[in-house]
């Protein structure tokens, strides 16, 4: 659909490097993972100032994604440790998953939960780790893996062979688990109940951008953050051989390119139609790799930035773009 203006960002609570994941808890708060291993809580307002910031935990690896629990505790994809649990009380971190068929998960990425307790998570690749991201992303090793966790059981691996596992989220009525993959511009989708059970298509293809972390709110609405926009030579280099993409990634890794300015989001309704695309370029706030909605505000994290940011929601357009499923073989 067409792209909507959005508006210019502000930054919140700078003391948190690299908040890459927000969500918001039941009171209405934002929750994020920071590099410096801290879950930090943050409070605003009524007029979307900054009104308390606060470190929950320290979890002693690097936090990615997380969702609130009923209980008021706290599930968290260390990229370092695996899936932890954060206690509601007292700040504790509990480990509750960290490996997967006898091999450790060395990229825990985004979560979600269902009503009865099932947890889906992501590990992003089993070749690198978060500090070689790029290098996946280069190499395109396509060993990322969705992975769920039944109450009382033990991990297991539900899609296999995705293409940098990110972001991850459930519709509203738990039909379907949404997967991010990054490295191939698409959403993947795993289909959990009905006929269509068990099997596997696209929920969204050929986005404009890398598409990273994935949170539902309240009204059903999954918001999509886009990372960076789409490079033509990376779509080239995707389609050489190994060894070439293999080779690539040394000198990528040491050039290091800064991110480019444009923050894009999209939300995909309830029905699967893409209901929002808002575009802003020349933002302050680079790779938003998060975003979610929080009354009236649009809310973004980023994996390098300092703080959050924060903007005004547009009023909604009408939807007119549905998604396009294709079956994934």
């Amino acid at each position: 659909m067409a792209a909507e203006p959005l508006p210019c960002p502000r930054v919140l609570a700078p003391e948190a490097h690299g908040p890459e994941h927000v969500a918001v808890d039941a009171e209405g708060r934002i929750l994020t993972g920071t590099a410096d291993g801290a879950v930090r809580r943050l409070t605003l307002s009524p007029n979307h100032e900054l009104v308390r910031s606060e470190v929950l935990a320290h979890t002693g690896g690097r936090p990615l994604g997380l969702v609130p629990c009923p209980d008021g505790g706290l599930l968290v994809c260390d990229a370092r440790r695996g899936l932890l649990r954060i206690g509601p009380d007292d700040g504790s971190v509990r480990v509750v998953a960290r490996e997967v068929n006898g091999r450790s998960l060395r990229f825990c990425s985004n979560v979600a939960t269902a009503e009865d307790g099932t947890v889906y998570f992501t590990v992003s690749s089993r070749r690198h780790g978060l500090e070689d991201w790029l290098g996946d992303i280069l190499e395109n090793t396509a060993t990322g893996q969705l992975l769920r966790l039944r109450p009382g059981g033990r991990p297991e691996v539900v899609l296999d062979g995705l293409r940098f596992a990110n972001g991850v989220a459930l519709a509203a009525d738990e039909s379907y688990v949404a997967v991010v993959e990054s490295g191939a511009y698409r959403i993947s989708r795993l289909w959990l109940t009905g006929r269509r059970a068990g099997t596997r298509d696209l929920l969204l293809r050929d986005l404009p951008g890398f598409p990273d972390n994935l949170t539902r709110g309240p009204d059903g609405v999954i918001w999509v953050a886009m990372a960076a926009p789409r490079e033509p030579a990376l779509d080239l280099l995707h389609r050489a051989p190994a060894p070439l993409r293999r080779a690539a990634v040394p000198v990528a890794t040491r050039l290091r390119p800064r991110p480019r300015r444009t923050v894009r989001a999209l939300a995909i309704g309830p029905d699967g139609r893409v209901v929002r695309h808002l575009v802003r370029r020349r933002s302050p706030y680079r790779m938003a790799t998060s975003v979610c909605a929080l009354g009236g505000l649009l809310v973004m994290g980023s994996l390098l930035e300092r703080g959050i940011a924060v903007c005004p929601l547009p009023p909604p357009r009408e939807a007119t773009s549905p998604a396009h499923p294709q079956p994934v073989e």
